[in-house]
């Protein structure tokens, strides 16, 4: 069995969408998410940890919590029945919830048997709804954990601009008519996001999140977002990840995402392409530089296509500060 992390990180994650939606907003007609302030483009941590939950479960055929199960009928497993899929002995066996004298002792069951089968809970933590029934009572109570992996909101580098499109159907609008149906969308023709996360070695221990775990977590990352290649997400392409792992313990540099800037020639709002743009890294270079005594390694992957620049040069992740040792990940 492996051992639980013990050294905290900073992940930068960068990715870029063309002609597509990175995260629809349902309350507004499914647009894409616009900062009305800034013109910046919006995508919620959740998406980002449904992209890493799908390429786990769909690629790496491991099991995760928070996913789509129904019945025979066709209808959707809520919480409480996902958290009884893990009422099972040592064997593997099921537990009948009826068998339990105290709600107590299976919140106890679900918590040792969601971590020891859920990667997603061990990265990212639950709160799991459970209940007992006695007679005529029933008796409520929860398994919460705190995940070690944070994310932040995601928000492009630029200003974007959203376009609708409007089509006709294949099929008739009415029976009998002759008339198409149309179909409407909304679309960003481009968008570079940036996402910043931590991860935690505190809340580590209580998930026991090992380092097994957090690899597949950055090849989640990479290849999850590769590999959406539903209509309205086909086009997603990563570009850069960077992981700083530290040597001291409790301490981070912080706001990563920050400390980058997107330079072009054109307007933002006119940029289609990441061969159109130039990524300035010379205030996280001289963060990094800064804090080098305390970083362990810089651990990246990053994009053929993306030029990466320093004080005005272009140049490689490993030119960022001399004296941090850079190991390149491989998916």
């Amino acid at each position: 069995m492996q051992e639980v992390i013990k050294n905290r990180s900073e992940i930068l994650f960068l990715y870029d969408v063309t002609d597509a939606n990175p995260n629809g907003d349902p309350v507004e007609e499914n647009k894409p998410r616009v900062d009305e302030e800034t013109g910046h483009n919006i995508v919620t941590d959740v998406r980002l940890k449904r992209t890493i939950r799908d390429y786990l479960h769909d690629f790496k055929e491991l099991e995760i919590f928070v996913r789509e199960i129904r019945d025979e009928n066709g209808f959707l497993q809520d919480a409480k029945m996902r958290a009884e899929d893990f009422l099972i002995d040592e064997k593997g066996a099921k537990i009948s919830p009826s068998s339990f004298e105290k709600v107590q002792d299976i919140e106890q069951v679900v918590y040792r048997n969601v971590l020891k089968y859920c990667i997603d809970v061990r990265l990212f933590g639950a709160t799991i709804p459970v209940e007992l029934k006695k007679g005529n009572k029933t008796y409520g109570g929860s398994v919460t954990l705190t995940g070690p992996v944070q994310f932040k909101l995601g928000r492009s580098l630029h200003r974007v601009e959203t376009t609708y499109i409007k089509g006709t159907g294949a099929f008739a609008s009415q029976p009998g008519r002759e008339q198409f149906t149309f179909r409407e969308e909304y679309i960003l023709p481009y968008s570079l996001i940036a996402f910043y996360g931590v991860v935690n070695e505190n809340a580590a221990k209580t998930t026991q999140m090992t380092e097994e775990d957090l690899n597949l977590l950055l090849e989640g990352l990479w290849n999850g977002t590769k590999n959406l290649i539903s209509r309205s997400k086909v086009g997603q392409m990563p570009r850069l990840l960077l992981q700083v792992v530290y040597k001291e313990q409790n301490y981070h540099i912080g706001e990563l995402d920050r400390r980058i800037k997107l330079l072009s020639d054109k307007r933002d709002e006119e940029i289609r392409d990441i061969s159109e743009v130039q990524l300035d890294l010379s205030e996280l270079a001289k963060a990094l530089e800064a804090n080098k005594d305390k970083i362990k390694k810089i651990r990246y992957a990053v994009d053929e296509r993306l030029a990466i620049a320093k004080e005005g040069k272009e140049i490689g992740i490993e030119d960022l500060v001399k004296g941090i040792p850079y190991e390149q990940l491989e998916f």
